[in-house]
């Protein structure tokens, strides 16, 4: 479906993302919606995890942040206080540089395929994004470095290198705003972690939303919401969120048990 375009508002100040009981359902029949009662916000500047069960709602939530859906129930979404049909597609699209979990490349140089966000970038600036997504001493091991070409019949990169890749271009496209949709799950916990500090860094260039299924991902970010069955079940920093003793903390019991047995 394609979204009308009627908005008129072409520049955005803050960047303020606030969500108001929001309630969304993909179709009129459905008994239960998928996401209900939404209330949260992302200032400027600020990272946010998002986390839950699959099937919580977690990538239908991200669609609706980024308007590719239409709010159809209650409730809504503003940007520096305005509705976000109140912008134009252009102006929102360019608010959000989006990292899916399945990364896309061409078959080009990886200089070429980070560049993609912003063909005038330097080499420079090409290799500090790369250093910020934890790719630039891969590239330098490469038989051409970053002059190495990926896809068809060039260098196979590794689903973690792939991910970290599709990071660098996102970052070199300089949006406000960096969604990561379990794109991480591919990369080592330390290369992760390692990765995550970097943005935390950047963070008074660039908003960030995390989705992920491992919470290591979001444990420094700012504010973590944990959905289940469509609405926020707690929410807080990871610490208040290890005291609270619900979900969260369930699962970081767990995946810490896991981690340190895959380690022996």
């Amino acid at each position: 479906d394609t979204l009308p375009d009627t908005g008129t508002i072409t520049h955005i100040n803050q960047g303020d993302i606030k969500l108001n009981q929001l309630t969304f359902t993909y179709n009129e029949e459905a008994e239960q919606p998928c996401l209900k009662d939404i209330s949260l916000q992302l200032s400027a500047g600020k990272s946010l995890g998002i986390v839950g069960p699959t099937g919580a709602g977690k990538s239908t939530l991200l669609s609706l942040i980024m308007r590719l859906r239409e709010t159809n129930q209650r409730g809504d979404i503003t940007l520096d206080g305005h509705s976000l049909q109140d912008f134009s597609l252009d102006t929102l699209r360019a608010r959000f540089a989006y990292v899916p979990q399945d990364s896309f490349l061409f078959s080009l140089s990886i200089a070429e395929n980070i560049a993609l966000a912003n063909p005038e970038a330097s080499q420079a600036e090409i290799e500090e994004v790369a250093k910020l997504a934890a790719l630039h001493d891969d590239i330098l091991t490469f038989p051409q470095g970053y002059q190495t070409r990926v896809g068809e019949r060039g260098l196979t990169l590794s689903g973690g290198q792939r991910q970290r890749l599709t990071i660098a271009r996102a970052l070199l496209s300089k949006a406000p705003i960096l969604v990561l949709d379990d794109a991480l799950s591919a990369v080592d916990v330390a290369t992760e972690q390692q990765i995550i500090r970097h943005l935390q860094q950047r963070a008074l260039h660039q908003s960030c939303i995390i989705v992920c299924h491992r919470l290591s991902a979001v444990e420094q970010l700012d504010h973590i919401v944990v959905l289940k069955n469509g609405t926020v079940s707690e929410q807080g920093d990871h610490a208040s969120l290890l005291n609270h003793g619900g979900w969260y903390h369930r699962v970081w019991q767990y995946q810490q048990m896991e981690a340190a047995l895959n380690e022996h």
